[in-house]
């Protein structure tokens, strides 16, 4: 079991969510252990204990921000490595209800990094660290807790294909950053603990991703390609540059409409996107491998922060306390956003509270991506769920935002500033910003022919777009 006198921490889950908590647990702890099923050390590929890793995940511009803090230096370690970057507002080509966004660079740094290879950097800045181990391989069976049921004490592993029997990793403080299938729920309940609360919303989310390389180039300087779906047309896109002088694309429906996974389907499913522009560059392209698919059928979001009682001992991160709609790229960011929330109470030294860490948590780092997610699902007439009068405020004021930011790039700016975790709400509700986005929404007003933030070369598309 090692040295008694040491402290250690066991990070159950080595994606990025446990590799984030165990950058800031390895401040406070002599010994962090993480735990996977998976070889991880070395992998550069796609992982099986990670299946969206074959699929677009996109890191917001607070998320590369948190990364930054965390690692310094690693976004340039990126870029060296053949990962593209550009402003979100400025490189990227959005469709919102089938309009374009006018451009404006507004300080967004996107890294258009695949997922294996943003893992991979990370995984090995965070190896390196002083004091972190990887326990490779190996299954988790559960948590020990002490004769009372009041702390967690360690977590129950055991070596895969019978490599070695059961043990405890006895740890002062234990992280589940195990995903949305986390046990953690159960094996409170079967201690005794109250059933976590949790919150769905059923969105029938399907998508298909596709990598290819490119034998003409459809962005003209830009760096990404993004069609959003809207209530008309439930289908949309990411189709971007990335790692390894590739392209990838990842194409979505929702509520079972979901993209086909053959080759020829797929191309005609892509046609009837939003923007030709995707279909027409695919035609040109070589693929690089086959379609696959991913089903994602709710939202989920368990309330830890309700519970009354928890056991010292024990912390939740990443998808294991919320797991958002894929679409908009937020479970990257808030998984970074969380692992600063638990820095916050390590900083005396004590063992975390639980239950003031998961209220920091909701208010720190989930409530605004989740009601950004709660508000555009809603905005879909078959998505089952409450639409008070909170959220069809919220929705109808949206939608105002997205039509004006069409016609004005200081709106469309500061639209992506919110979209990317960077401001909170609140700045679109400011009056000199109000008045843009109420000018700017009246159907009236018309689209600048261009603006200065608007590249020429996006004249044909926005020509095409426009055409009924």
């Amino acid at each position: 079991m090692g040295d008694v006198s040491k402290t250690r921490a066991v990070v159950l889950g080595g994606s990025l969510a446990g590799l984030f908590a165990a950058r800031v647990l390895s401040d406070a702890y002599d010994e962090v252990v993480i735990v996977d099923r998976d070889e991880l050390i070395g992998v550069q590929g796609p992982r099986r204990g990670c299946p969206q890793s074959r699929h677009i995940n996109g890191l917001l511009a607070r998320g590369q921000q948190v990364m930054e803090e965390l690692y310094p230096g690693i976004t340039e370690g990126l870029f060296a490595d053949g990962v593209p970057t550009g402003d979100l507002a400025g490189d990227v080509r959005w469709y919102f209800n089938g309009k374009p966004l006018q451009r404006q660079h507004a300080g967004l740094v996107c890294v258009a990094a695949s997922r294996p290879k943003l893992e991979h950097h990370i995984r090995e800045r965070t190896r390196v660290l002083p004091g972190v181990v990887f326990a490779e391989r190996h299954d988790i069976l559960g948590l020990e807790f002490s004769p009372d049921g009041s702390r967690v004490t360690g977590a129950k592993v055991q070596p895969l294909d019978g490599e070695g029997e059961p043990q405890v990793l006895s740890a002062d403080l234990v992280v589940d950053a195990t995903g949305r299938g986390s046990r953690t729920p159960i094996w409170l309940e079967a201690e005794g603990y109250p059933r976590v609360e949790e919150e769905r919303t059923k969105i029938g989310l399907g998508y298909v991703t596709q990598h290819y390389r490119l034998k003409e180039d459809p962005y003209h300087g830009d760096l990404s390609i993004n069609p959003v779906a809207n209530k008309d047309l439930p289908r949309g896109a990411i189709f971007t540059k990335t790692d390894g002088d590739r392209v990838e694309l990842t194409t979505y429906g929702i509520l079972g409409d979901h993209p086909p996974t053959d080759q020829e389907g797929l191309y005609a499913w892509l046609k009837t996107l939003a923007t030709p522009d995707i279909y027409d560059a695919v035609q040109n392209a070589e693929p690089l491998d086959e379609p696959v698919a991913f089903r994602f059928p709710t939202t989920l979001r368990r309330r830890y922060e309700k519970m009354t009682r928890f056991p010292d001992g024990l912390l939740v991160t990443g998808d294991a306390v919320c797991c958002f709609n894929p679409v908009y790229a937020q479970g990257m960011t808030v998984a970074a956003l969380s692992a600063l929330v638990i820095r916050q109470h390590l900083h005396t030294g004590a063992l975390p509270d639980p239950l003031q860490y998961f209220a920091d948590l909701a208010g720190s780092a989930i409530n605004q991506p989740w009601e950004m997610t709660h508000t555009v699902d809603m905005g879909f007439p078959g998505v089952e769920g409450e639409r008070g009068p909170a959220v069809r405020v919220a929705g109808a004021f949206l939608g105002l935002v997205q039509q004006a930011a069409t016609k004005d790039p200081v709106v469309a700016g500061a639209y992506m500033r919110g979209a990317g975790l960077i401001d909170g709400p609140e700045e679109l509700m400011k009056p000199p910003m109000l008045a843009r986005i109420l000018w700017n929404a009246l159907p009236w007003v018309g689209t600048p022919a261009r603006s200065k933030h608007q590249p020429a070369q996006n004249d044909r598309t926005l020509a095409r777009s426009a055409k009924p």
